[in-house]
């Protein structure tokens, strides 16, 4: 077979690790080719079902993944190329192969991963949404899950710092999830890339978001989580990459936010408390000058003066959700008026309307 050829059998072939296959190109005088074949296999102590899947591998399946990789433009990376993210590399259990749609020096570059909470207030969108367009601006890569929340306003926000930002799968990179984000997907591409271990078709089972988290934690310099529960899976991100040897970063939030408690888990553990985006970069090692900090700040549109009720409910709601029932016993202002008064600060991007009756405000 040819390289192409034993590159798209690799990839697929179950439970090989970056160490198996280095000990099958190493049985294979170097030669990609070669590894991917019984012979290869026959020299290297190999788990059963990887070395029946390498002696006979099912040529349907891999002619439709060489169709797939021709028609997406997108390129196997293997553990064994010179191209292979060195930072991943280092990790235990590094993945032997991936998928990857866009620049694979991408992955090489200095990342931050930026994790957080499905489901975040409209502050922490906000939150990641400009701390990452920060990031991008001063040369970082970040990088995430494409997960609805704190993900996608972390590639959101990279995309608007005019920077990189790349996505790692839980599915197939032929499999987007969730769907709604394929519109963003196709934006991430056109300035980053899109990586996944799991081969065309593969679908978002639950299994399969732990492995991503320890690529999303092997590719970066460090991960920060902007909002997370105590039970959240940026969580496992974060414990991955203490695992690997890397920073990691938490924003501190309210603490009767249950959105916080996560945070201040691992600031309690030893996280890096975070208060501004700089406080990343000097962590990082990357200086920052006063004069670059002015060149980066992109001024706002001056807001609206506000009237003194509206700002006394402002004051009121603070940073935290809260009902109009809460908001009435808080100030003293009538039901209808607040009403009133919450719809002309959501129009004016100040505050957010939330489930359960409740409105949050927007930093």
């Amino acid at each position: 077979m040819d390289e192409r050829h034993a590159r798209a059998v690799l990839a697929r072939a179950p439970g090989l690790t970056a160490e198996a296959l280095a000990e099958l190109t190493a049985a294979a005088g170097g030669d990609i080719a070669v590894a991917a074949t019984a012979r290869a296999a026959a020299r290297v102590e190999l788990p059963p079902a990887l070395r029946a899947f390498l002696g006979a591998p099912p040529a349907s399946r891999i002619a439709a993944d060489l169709e797939w990789l021709a028609a997406s433009g997108a390129a196997i990376l293997l553990s064994s190329d010179a191209a292979y993210p060195p930072l991943l590399a280092a990790t235990v259990g590094a993945p032997a192969a991936l998928y990857v749609q866009g620049p694979a020096a991408l992955l090489a570059t200095p990342q931050l991963a930026m994790v957080g909470s499905r489901s975040p207030t409209p502050a922490g969108r906000a939150t990641a949404m400009e701390f990452a367009a920060w990031f991008a601006r001063a040369g970082l890569t970040v990088t995430s899950g494409l997960a609805t929340g704190i993900d996608a306003a972390s590639h959101e926000g990279a995309l608007r710092g005019a920077g990189a930002t790349i996505a790692v799968f839980g599915s197939g990179l032929d499999r987007v999830y969730p769907p709604a984000h394929r519109a963003l997907a196709a934006r991430i591409r056109t300035r980053g890339a899109l990586v996944s271990e799991f081969p065309p078709g593969s679908a978002p089972r639950a299994a399969n978001f732990p492995r991503r988290n320890r690529i999303i934690a092997g590719l970066a310099l460090g991960t920060l989580v902007v909002e997370a529960t105590r039970r959240s899976g940026s969580l496992i991100t974060a414990r991955l990459a203490i695992e690997a040897g890397r920073e990691v970063f938490a924003i501190p939030g309210s603490i009767h936010s249950p959105l916080s408690q996560g945070c201040h888990q691992l600031i309690k553990s030893g996280a890096q408390l975070v208060e501004e985006a700089a406080d990343v970069m000097g962590e990082l090692g990357f200086s920052v000058s006063k004069e670059w900090l002015s060149e980066v700040a992109r001024p706002r549109a001056a807001a609206r003066e506000l009237d003194k009720e509206y700002e006394m409910l402002l004051d009121a709601l603070g940073f935290e959700p809260a009902t109009i029932d809460s908001l009435v016993a808080r100030t003293e202002l009538p039901s209808g008026s607040i009403a009133s008064m919450l719809l002309i600060l959501e129009l004016e991007g100040r505050v957010a309307a939330l489930p359960g009756g409740r409105f949050g405000r927007i930093p």
